[in-house]
């Protein structure tokens, strides 16, 4: 089954004498459970094309099906609680909050949605272990390093147990070692069976995915699949 399904997808802007495309007819299936990396040349659509799978922007033509549900179908209220529901950010600047401790960061997305704070508790505890970043809990983000902000963005982004993970540079901002920690705790969670979608401009982590799909000025490269 797939767990997006786009078809003839596109995204335009109007201007004097015509409309700037921004997505071009795109057609994409992404299996449930794949690994899927998106290159291209700054402009290609990369960030377009991962806000309209995260729901974040609804100004876009075309058909979009997450995990079966027709998007372009929904109000603005049910598309919220699918996004919500199924999918998980990440970013490359983190967006932690700042007055928040580590363990309230991965609380909040609990409490958004309702969970009762003994089973909150819990899976907070669990996602701190998991990551090795007890021993961080009761600092604010900006006493830790940037691989650390990221681990707790990642765990963040997983804690609810998405449908969906979409990582937008995740390693953009961390040296090396950092890299490769965040880029090792994706395979650990896509091994766990969850579908990934990275926006990445590192060639070796992109062919580190099960497929890599390339845009060119707002158009999938058909040459490059």
């Amino acid at each position: 089954m797939a767990a997006i399904e786009l078809r003839n997808l596109e995204k335009s802007y109007p201007l004097a004498g015509g409309r700037a495309w921004v997505l071009r007819n795109i057609g994409l299936d992404i299996a449930d459970g794949e690994f899927v990396s998106v290159m291209g040349p700054s402009g290609a659509g990369k960030s377009s094309l991962l806000n309209v799978l995260g729901l974040m922007d609804h100004d876009w033509q075309g058909a979009y099906s997450l995990d079966g549900v027709a998007v372009e179908k929904l109000n603005p209220k049910q598309r919220q609680n699918l996004q919500r529901d199924k999918v998980g950010f990440i970013f490359q600047h983190y967006h932690l909050i700042d007055d928040l401790k580590v363990w309230e960061n991965l609380d909040l997305p609990l409490q958004y949605r309702d969970v009762p704070a003994r089973q909150r508790a819990a899976q907070v505890g669990g996602l701190l272990d998991r990551f090795n970043i007890v021993g961080k809990k009761d600092l604010y983000p900006n006493q830790l390093s940037g691989g650390q902000q990221q681990l707790v963005a990642v765990a963040r982004a997983v804690i609810t147990k998405p449908r969906l993970l979409l990582a937008d540079e995740p390693t953009g901002a961390l040296h090396s070692s950092q890299a490769r920690s965040i880029m090792d705790l994706l395979h650990e969670l896509h091994r766990d069976g969850m579908t990934i979608v990275q926006v990445t401009h590192n060639e070796d982590y992109a062919t580190e995915a099960q497929r890599t799909v390339r845009l060119f000025d707002g158009w999938i490269d058909k040459t490059a699949l």
